[in-house]
């Protein structure tokens, strides 16, 4: 069975977690602290990034966005729809999710990482204004959720649970469409919610 590589809080392990899931991959699941820089993670992925799949065969596959393409493929396409137009937004949505907690997890490093003095809070501030812009658009216009899902709603599941985990109550005020949409979703889809960031 291939093994995921993964930390319970990580947004990008947590997109990969419900996409398994919502494909029906059997997956094995091996919780991995990356600032310990384990053997394994680091054999499986030279970067020591996770989350990482690796196969029965032994390779890996790395990053987020690679897994769910070939999760993808294994399902016969029960992440991204077959039409070109719905994929691209499915692509395009999962990209926006990832690239907030991008943001996000810089803010976190720089603040774990260095004494406090050293805290850059222009640095701060102009990665918050990043996820604000994002997160007002999606706000506006909150993405469906019909019977069927794709990575892409997977992937804002994911970062709405990691904001919620690092920044709760910093995020939510005047979002009440994007935090509706959050709790819809753990309605329609509660098998999913166990791998919600936390």
């Amino acid at each position: 069975m291939p093994k995921l590589l993964y930390a319970s809080t990580s947004p990008y392990s947590s997109k990969v977690r419900m996409a398994a899931l919502y494909a029906g991959i059997a997956i094995d699941l091996v919780p991995v602290k990356t600032e310990e820089k384990p053997a394994e993670l680091i054999g499986a992925n030279p970067l020591g990034k996770i989350p990482v799949l690796v196969l029965d065969d032994g390779r890996s596959i790395y990053d987020s966005r690679a897994i769910t393409q070939h999760l993808n493929r294994l399902s016969k396409n029960a992440l991204f729809p077959r039409n070109p137009d719905k994929r691209l937004e499915a692509e395009v949505l999962e990209a926006l999710a990832d690239g907030i907690c991008d943001c996000a997890l810089s803010m976190v490093y720089e603040r774990r990482t260095r004494p406090e003095e050293m805290v850059y809070q222009p640095w701060l501030d102009r990665q918050w204004a990043k996820i604000t812009t994002a997160l007002d658009l999606l706000n506006a216009n909150p993405p469906k959720l019909p019977k069927k899902i794709t990575a892409g709603q997977m992937a804002l599941r994911a970062t709405l649970g990691y904001l919620a985990l690092r920044f709760a109550g910093k995020w939510e005020k005047g979002r009440g469409r994007l935090t509706r949409w959050a709790a819809r979703f753990d309605e329609k889809f509660p098998e999913l919610k166990p791998a919600v960031p936390g």
